[in-house]
């Protein structure tokens, strides 16, 4: 990757050569593209990911939840009083620890899942388009070895 210098003690790096650059655009387009087409159903793009989530795997607790989606639970717990008040999803005591409430989709939420993910998928439809099956597939493990690299190396501290 080029990252040459402006001047003697300035460093450059042009965010079209910066892959986290590219990413993190790409991202936002698409997160953007997202929330337009949810706020047709009152949703927001958060409350979408935890809807994933649970048609993914019903039953998940909060702290599942809040894993998998990537939230702190306060924000966790936040999302979902809305998607309760909204009647979709309900929580349920675990009847093996009172401790854990485990969180279902309602009829109601089950019922938004084949339309909505229909949705995701033609956003990245619209994403990928001009692109071969080969690079899709390349681009996908990039990815996936991008984030994994980030994982490993989350103890390091750059300074």
């Amino acid at each position: 990757m080029n990252n040459p210098k402006k001047a003697d003690n300035e460093i450059w790096l042009d965010p079209d050569e910066s892959p986290g650059y590219l990413v993190r655009g790409t991202n936002l387009s698409i997160g953007k593209a997202l929330r337009r087409n949810l706020s047709n159903y009152g949703m927001t793009l958060g409350q979408y990911y935890f809807m994933r989530s649970l048609w993914i795997e019903e039953g998940l607790s909060q702290r599942e939840l809040s894993d998998r989606v990537g939230t702190t639970e306060p924000t966790t717990a936040s999302v979902l009083r809305l998607l309760e008040k909204n009647g979709l999803v309900r929580r349920v005591r675990n009847r093996h620890d009172r401790r854990t409430i485990n969180i279902f989709p309602t009829q109601r939420g089950r019922n938004l899942k084949n339309e909505l993910l229909n949705m995701a998928i033609k956003i990245n439809e619209i994403a990928i388009s001009g692109f071969s099956t080969k690079e899709v597939e390349t681009l996908k493990r990039l990815m996936r070895e991008m984030k994994n690299n980030l994982d490993q190396d989350e103890e390091n501290t750059l300074t």
